[in-house]
Parts: structure tokens; sequence; C-alpha cells
């Protein structure tokens, strides 16, 4: 019976080692996501990012305009700033080199391209499909110049004014 046990305990212990070091992957993988900024609080060394998230970023590089002079307590956004963060956060990659700065207005999240068009969000809720609708109006061929999109409601966003061209296609 010891010798069975003896017998079983070395196969045990040869599939273990044949496993460590031959069968198992030993390679490693590192995968590092970097949070998308979409502004900043503070100015100079002691500025710090605000990812699309509203987390609090402090060592990457950062946008130029603080919309708050110094880190919130707990390291995370609220209220309007938080809805502007997450605004920014969701600006598609075609639009991103159009926006010039974003701000909480008397319809909320409004948003300036470079153009000088105004994007009105409201709040951050459907962000997305906010700019979705608004790259529809800013790419429809039948509008040539206006001032603003209000884009409360994303389904039917309506247009104003008429001061200000369209952004060239990128």
């Amino acid at each position: 019976m010891r010798r069975a046990l003896a017998a079983l305990a070395l196969v045990v212990v040869a599939a273990a080692a044949a496993y460590w070091f031959h069968f198992r992957d030993t390679t490693v993988s590192a995968n590092v996501h970097f949070p998308v900024l979409t502004s900043t609080i503070g100015s100079g060394e002691e500025a710090v990012g605000v990812s699309s998230t509203g987390q609090i970023v402090r060592f990457l590089p950062l946008p130029e305009e603080p919309p708050l002079s110094e880190v919130p307590k707990g390291g995370r956004l609220a209220g309007h700033v938080l809805e502007q963060a997450l605004v920014l956060g969701a600006v598609p990659a075609a639009l991103q080199p159009y926006v010039e700065r974003s701000y909480y207005g008397e319809s909320g999240v409004d948003v300036d391209l470079s153009s000088g068009i105004e994007l009105r969000f409201g709040d951050a809720s459907q962000a997305a499909r906010k700019w979705k609708a608004a790259a529809t109006v800013l790419a429809d061929p039948a509008i040539s110049t206006l001032d603003y999109v209000d884009l409360h409601a994303p389904d039917h966003p309506s247009v104003g004014g008429s001061g200000h061209t369209l952004p060239p296609a990128p």
C-alpha cells in the first residue's frame, strides 16, 4: 500500500513539474488604458486632468483651460463640471479638432466650435446621440451658415442664426 501511495505521489509531482516548467504559459502581457482627458483643474505644475468619466488624472499632458481652480474633495467631479466632462468625453474623433471650449450656460452644457457655432447640449444624458445629431446637422449640405444647434432632443435638433459658416470637412 505504501509503495502504491509513493508511486502515486511521484506521478502527481512529476505531472505538476511538467506542467509548471513545460506546458504553462509563461508570457505576460500588459494592457494599459489611458483615460481620455477632457479638461483641467488648476494651472501650471499643479494642474490635474479630468477624464471623460469625471475621474481626476494627475499624470498626463493636460489641456489648456481649467474649469476649476482646485481639485474637488474626494477626487471626483460633480454637478455642472461633471456634466461638461461627460459631454466632452463623448466628442467623436472627427469633431475633436473643431471643439474650442465648453461652459455651463443658461441652457446647460454648451460647446463652442472653432468656427463660432455653439452646440447646446442641455445635460450630459445621451451625449453620444447628441454629438451624432450635431455631426448630422453640420454635415447637412442644405445648411451653410448658422449660430447654434440645440441638441436637447437629439432626435429633433434645431438650428438658428446665420452668422457662422460651417467648419470645413476633415
